[in-house]
């Protein structure tokens, strides 16, 4: 392959070489170079935080010698992506691209299409192979889609290549070694201890849930103190492309094949967690293809009739949802413990969101952008879609309402959650501690920012209000059409046939 084209390979939330599709494929086409972009400009973004980096910055240094135990050599560029691109251009001439695709950010998409330009403009192969069971296109089939999921995960998983022939250039601007933080301009935000990142962290983590920690993964999911342990504990793996969806879902189903045979209780309960489970990795990829398919959705409603209808809360309101000091003690916890932790399950950042958008009335971009940076697995595709629907803004979903005093009563009966992470209450009983303001309220802690019953009415009001009208009727068709999740067709649109590539 020595007359064949360098094979630019870009890593970008795919941190590993097993089952990496770029690097297989770019392998049999002429000497590949490893590259890694930080991208300061990303990292000014408002929903970018340290506990975000500090976990992409540790799979960068496992993927760093991932390549390095096969004979390569990582180099990582700081900067803008296209001054990158000019670089190798410059120091190695025409050579092909390689990258996964990826649903991130506004940002992101803008980036990306801003790399097609550049590499049409300069007669540059850009390839980018499917990671996720998320595709790009307007033309995409809803219809079909859970199958050609259900196909991509059955595929071969792409082995580590044997035999590379690494380009022997050492491109001017690059270096050998992973930034810290602070030369983006980010400092320590507050994270206790962030949960660790890397090949070697991400595998461990998988065989863990599935042979030790899942067996009560349904139930497990719905309690803030339960779901640490018992929840799978994978996204931030999957968020840095420490592992692959493809690994996750074919280990998952070898761990179910283990246990068909056995009629024990035990068993049982694992065989339902672990389907439990692969539903969850579908609707992963369910809500990122929302994304995809329409980028707007991390600006704007996607029924546009609900577009403007809450106003902008107060700075005080702001500042007490995004601390932990709203005068409800449940969503207080969640709070602080996800500030504390860079993780929560997923019904309480329901339950985070649900406060935000109906008890404060708060719009979902900025409550989602205060959400967004405390979340070490930020995976924008599920988080901007989410936002919108737990915030009714959807025009299909039924509006989720959660009782903040309900949701402790029922995940934390005795308080003992409330009382790790909010010590002003340490001295409540178990009844008081979830209504402080009933029995005298706690010095030195806030009273509800609201009357939960009041404010939740008026926030069903004003969205029903917009729902009922015909013009709100018409769009919520269009939107099941183009995003909802179905089991049987819906009526087609015309597109043109599309094949799964790995």
């Amino acid at each position: 392959m020595t007359d064949a084209l360098p094979q630019v390979v870009w890593f970008k939330r795919d941190l590993r070489v097993f089952d990496h599709a770029c690097l297989a494929q770019a392998a049999t086409k002429g000497p590949v170079i490893p590259i890694l972009m930080v991208e300061p400009a990303y990292w000014a973004l408002p929903d970018s935080s340290w506990r975000q980096f500090e976990l992409l910055r540790q799979a960068s240094v496992s993927l760093k010698e991932q390549i390095a135990d096969i004979g390569g050599a990582l180099r990582v560029w700081e900067g803008d992506a296209l001054s990158c691109l000019a670089a190798l251009d410059d120091e190695i001439g025409a050579f092909d691209l390689w990258a996964h695709q990826e649903t991130g950010n506004d940002w992101t998409y803008r980036r990306d299409r801003a790399v097609h330009e550049w590499c049409a403009k300069h007669n540059l192969t850009f390839r980018e192979p499917v990671q996720y069971g998320v595709w790009r296109g307007s033309l995409l089939d809803r219809d079909r889609w859970a199958k050609d999921w259900d196909a991509l995960m059955a595929r071969s998983i792409y082995p580590v290549p044997t035999e590379i022939e690494w380009h022997s250039a050492n491109p001017k601007g690059f270096a050998a070694d992973i930034p810290g933080a602070e030369t983006v301009g980010l400092t320590h935000d507050g994270i206790a201890g962030i949960q660790p990142g890397g090949r070697a962290a991400a595998t461990a983590t998988l065989h863990s849930f599935l042979y030790h920690r899942g067996r009560d993964y349904r139930t497990d999911m719905s309690s803030p103190q339960l779901g640490a342990k018992g929840c799978s504990r994978l996204s931030v793996h999957l968020v840095a492309g420490s592992i692959s969806m493809r690994e996750c879902y074919q280990a998952t189903v070898k761990r179910k094949d283990e246990l068909k045979d056995d009629a024990s209780p035990h068993a049982k309960a694992w065989r339902a967690s672990l389907s439990s489970f692969i539903g969850r990795l579908h609707w992963h990829c369910h809500f990122m293809q929302k994304l995809e398919a329409e980028p707007e959705m991390e600006f704007r409603p996607v029924a546009r009739a609900y577009e403007g209808m809450r106003p902008d809360v107060s700075a005080e309101w702001h500042a007490a949802f995004a601390t932990g000091r709203t005068g409800f003690p449940f969503v207080d916890a969640c709070m602080r413990s996800l500030i504390a932790t860079g993780w929560i399950n997923f019904r309480m950042r329901a339950m985070l969101m649900s406060f935000a958008c109906y008890d404060l009335f708060m719009p979902w971009q900025e409550a989602g952008t205060i959400l967004a940076r405390l979340f070490t697995d930020y995976e924008p595709g599920i988080h901007w879609t989410q936002s919108q629907m737990q915030s009714g803004e959807t025009g299909i979903n039924t509006l989720r309402i959660y009782s903040p005093v309900k949701q402790g009563r029922d995940h934390d009966a005795d308080g003992r959650f409330i009382r790790r992470w909010v010590p002003e209450l340490a001295g409540l009983d178990g009844g008081a501690i979830h209504e402080p303001w009933k029995h005298g309220g706690v010095r030195g802690y806030p009273e509800p920012l609201v009357d939960h019953a009041v404010a939740a009415k008026a926030a069903r009001d004003a969205i029903w209000t917009i729902r009922r009208t015909p013009e709100a009727k018409v769009e919520a068709t269009d939107v099941l059409l183009r995003h909802g999740s179905r089991r049987r067709p819906m009526a087609r649109r015309k597109s043109a046939p599309r094949k799964v590539k790995a």
